[in-house]
This record gives structure tokens, sequence and C-alpha cells, in this order.
């Protein structure tokens, strides 16, 4: 029977990566498209990836696929020599790490998904294929420079505080489901004017920019390839850039430097940092931003409470957490004054 499921532990495989010396090539891609037997398509492509020693995380939906992966780079022609071998990925683009130690996964996770975005829309009542006008780096620089252009962050909050476009609307948001009708609502009055929106990828602005085109927005645009494209494509044709910060990434990098502006604080003492972190403590797990002196001082840790809890036995620990299951746990603004508390309690 052939292997469809990764069977060794999560820590050993991290530990395995570590260790590794083969140097491996991080990349992402996506594309809508129907599939009509999602579990079988998953099923043949965990094969396939882990026959070449992919690692990563892949959803597969009815309506696409939405893929983030590392391989070995010897690996890299056989693997795209395999991957458009599969009809409706012919040619997909490849959109590859701007800064690739090689470590930015360590297991291979292919899911079935109802969607491979969760985006809260019925995709039957408008049509998605009607998607906005694609824009490359070049003509995103020249769109922009337009005054009456808005630019729109399609990403979540944590994600655009630590990098985002120059003037772009940068919505307070946790998650894309509740940015789609955020930014409508910000964007009332605005249907005629150039909208350009942008995420990391591209995948969510190709399923926003068909939604806003729907609901009356005239002139609507979107960066093909999203942020790491757009970086790529700067660095090779020497075009200003006008990204400012670190792009988040959805793996164990976290992200990747587009400028070397820092224009985030560390959570906990305010100086200047952009290194996101989850909690050393596994029942906390939050995500937030962490300068290397309050790394050390609080052992990777969001607070006292948790950097004491990480040093009681394991058991004591597991106990603790046991039943618990607190869903996205990001630091935000709204919630700073909770947080500080917590830290300096």
């Amino acid at each position: 029977m052939p292997l469809l499921h990764n069977r060794v532990n999560g820590k050993v495989l991290k530990q395995r990566i570590q260790e590794d010396p083969t140097p491996r090539t991080t990349l992402s891609f996506y594309q809508y498209a129907h599939i009509p037997n999602p579990q079988q398509f998953r099923d043949e492509l965990y094969q396939l990836f882990n026959h070449l020693h992919v690692l990563g995380r892949i959803y597969v939906a009815h309506e696409g696929i939405n893929a983030q992966l590392s391989l070995p780079t010897d690996h890299l022609q056989q693997f795209i020599d395999s991957l458009y071998r599969i009809p409706f990925l012919n040619g997909v683009r490849l959109n590859y790490a701007i800064e690739d130690d090689g470590k930015s996964f360590f297991k291979l996770m292919v899911k079935v998904r109802h969607k491979i975005v969760a985006d809260g829309l019925n995709d039957a009542t408008f049509d998605v294929t009607n998607k906005g006008t694609h824009l490359n780096a070049k003509d995103f620089n020249q769109i922009t420079d337009n005054p009456d252009t808005i630019v729109v962050d399609m990403r979540n909050h944590y994600e655009s505080e630590v990098g985002h476009f120059t003037g772009a609307i940068c919505p307070d948001v946790d998650t894309f489901r509740e940015a789609l009708p955020v930014v409508a609502n910000i964007l009332k009055g605005n249907e005629d004017k150039p909208i350009v929106m942008y995420c990391t990828g591209g995948i969510r602005c190709e399923k926003a920019s068909a939604y806003f085109k729907h609901i009356g927005f005239k002139n609507v645009y979107q960066l093909e390839g999203g942020i790491i494209e757009y970086a790529r494509q700067a660095k090779q044709q020497g075009l200003p850039n006008k990204f400012i910060g670190t792009n988040f990434v959805f793996d164990s990098r976290m992200g990747e430097h587009i400028s070397t502006d820092i224009i985030s604080k560390c959570h906990q003492c305010g100086k200047p940092a952009d290194t996101h972190v989850n909690c050393a403590n596994d029942g906390c797990h939050l995500l937030f931003i962490q300068c290397a002196e309050c790394a050390q001082q609080y052992e990777g840790c969001c607070s006292t409470i948790c950097m004491q809890t990480i040093h009681l036995p394991t058991t004591e620990q597991k106990q603790k957490r046991k039943g618990l299951y607190k869903g996205l746990q990001v630091f935000k603004k709204g919630r700073e004054s909770v947080y500080l508390s917590a830290i300096n309690a």
C-alpha cells in the first residue's frame, strides 16, 4: 500500500531538516481549476511529491490547488517537469523565495479543503474568472504613480505591520475572510477610481479582484505574482522598489526582507524589530514580533507567565493545555494593553 501520510514525529523531522546540508529551494504556486475528485488528486500528488522529497503545505479543493513547499535543488527540474505534466498545471507560474535558507518546511502535508483560501464567498453568485487586470512590477510602479490610484493590501494586519507598499490601505483584520467586507466599506464611493490589490503571491487577489468587480468597482487591478514576484522583477530589471520592510511568509522563515527598512517594533519593548515568532509555550503559541534582546530575556515567550510555564514538567504543561483550542492567536494593536499586562505580570 502506498504511503499517503507522514508517520514521523514532527520534532524529529524538524531536527532532520535543520541538520541536513542538502541545498533546497523554496517556492509556491496556485491555480484555480475544476478538480472533480480532490481526494484522489491529493493522494496522487502526495505520492509524487514524497518521491521527490518535497516538504511543504499544500491545499487541494474542487476549485484548485494552493501550494507552498521546498525541495532539494537537484530535484527542481524533475519537479517542474512532473508538475507540468498535470494538464491544468502546465506552465503554472512558480514564485521562488527571495531569501531562502532551505529550512522553510520540515514535513510534507497535503490536505483536502473546502476552498484553497477561506474567503466566505459564495462563488456561485458571481463570475470568479472575471478577475482584475494583471500588473507586472513595471506596470504596478507606473499605475501607482497616479495620485488617483488606490492601493489596497489584501493581507492580514500582522503581515502588513512588518512590510507594505508605500501609501497602501492596510486593513486591520486577522483573516482574508474579514478583509473583503472591511475593504469594500473603506473603498465605498471610489467605484470609478483605479483600485490596485496585492498580496503575498497573488492567490488572494485572484479571488478578491473578481469579487470587487462583481460589486461594482470598474477599474480593478492586481499585482501578478504578488509581493514575491514584484521583488524578483524589480531587482532583475533595476526598477524602483516601492515595497518597504519585510514580506511575511507562512513557513518557518516567517519573513523575507524586501528592503532594509524596519517599520515595525518589538511587541515587548518597543524597539525596532521585524522578526515574527510563535510563543515557545505550546499552550499559547501567540504569533508576535520579538527583538533579539527580548527573545533572550523571555526565552522565546510572549510573557513572564508563559516563560514560567515552559519550565514546568512536560506532563503538567500538557495537562494545562488539555482540551484547549484557541484558534488563530496573533498579537494585535487593539489588544496591546492585554498582552502588555501579561508580559509585565
